[in-house]
């Protein structure tokens, strides 16, 4: 069949039930579809729906509204290129817990009022680069062994290493492109084993931020340009690519496999794929993964 439907949930919930699909089923098929048989990627955890007859954003939108309380993650795409051979990660609230321009404002007693300011960035209330200088400019002062500090507290959210992992054992090319700071993500690229990273730079004088962020900003623009300069590199048509805020958007809008991962409202209302449920191996389940095949931390 030409489409697929997804359903994803978190890895130890087991909330995608056989109830729950063969509901899914009757709504695709109420909404216009033939469905085909189910088939199961991770028993209770993810399944496919292959259909065909309606298109995906009405399939995805069909079955959303007729489950509004299941928590599951519902994605429909076309079943042909499923899996994609470029991977563009956000790193801050995606590849890692939290945000570490907010943890840098935490060692220099300021972070409630940053984490403010990164929120609204976040939700596209302000202009990235004009929140991110501002933010920075409080900083001016700090010892870079805070960034130190940072770097060593980085905790990655779960399924990121596996992510990374099952798609370059099948050839992908992994790259971090983050609106964050150079010494996260180099950290982030090397524990997860990604082929780059692309981040912006704090300008660092005596020992101290000196409150400048080293131009260009890797903002949102930055972001899309990374996608489309390595796809065509790379001669890849379509890529994967994650994130959670409104720098992201442009990214997500571009790569064929663009998801809002815990994203917030806006981001995952214009994206056409999200993941609310799932961890990070729900992006290995759209491109039909099957457990067995997932590549998990030792």
């Amino acid at each position: 069949m030409r489409q697929i439907l997804t359903l994803t949930g978190a890895p130890n919930a087991r909330d995608v039930t056989d109830n729950l699909v063969a509901r899914a089923a009757e709504i695709l098929t109420r909404a216009g579809a033939a469905v085909g048989t189910v088939d199961p990627l991770a028993p209770g955890v993810a399944v496919d729906l292959p259909y065909d007859g309606i298109e995906p954003a009405r399939a995805t939108r069909a079955v959303r509204d007729g489950l509004p309380r299941a928590l599951v993650d519902v994605n429909a795409q076309p079943a042909e290129g499923r899996r994609k051979r470029l991977l563009i990660a956000d790193m801050d609230s995606t590849l890692i817990v939290g945000e570490t321009l907010d943890e840098l404002a935490e060692h220099a007693g300021i972070k409630k009022k940053i984490a403010a300011i990164t929120a609204r960035a976040m939700r596209g209330e302000l202009d990235f680069e004009d929140a991110l200088k501002a933010r920075v400019r409080m900083l001016k002062g700090l010892t870079d062994s805070a960034i130190d500090a940072v770097v060593a507290g980085l905790t990655l959210t779960d399924g990121a290493e596996a992510l990374v992992a099952t798609m370059k054992a099948n050839g992908a090319y992994c790259a971090v492109v983050s609106g964050g700071f150079e010494p996260m993500t180099r950290a982030i690229r090397d524990r997860l084993g990604c082929d780059e990273d692309r981040s912006n730079r704090l300008e660092i004088a005596d020992g101290a931020l000196t409150g400048r962020v080293i131009p260009p900003i890797l903002g949102r623009d930055a972001k899309l340009s990374a996608l489309q300069e390595l796809a065509a590199t790379l001669d890849i048509d379509t890529a994967a690519a994650v994130g959670d805020g409104a720098n992201d958007l442009a990214m997500l809008g571009a790569a064929g496999l663009g998801v809002a991962f815990r994203a917030k409202p806006a981001v995952k209302e214009a994206a056409s794929f999200r993941i609310d449920h799932a961890d990070l191996t729900g992006l290995l389940y759209l491109q039909g993964y099957r457990a067995e095949e997932i590549r998990r931390p030792a």
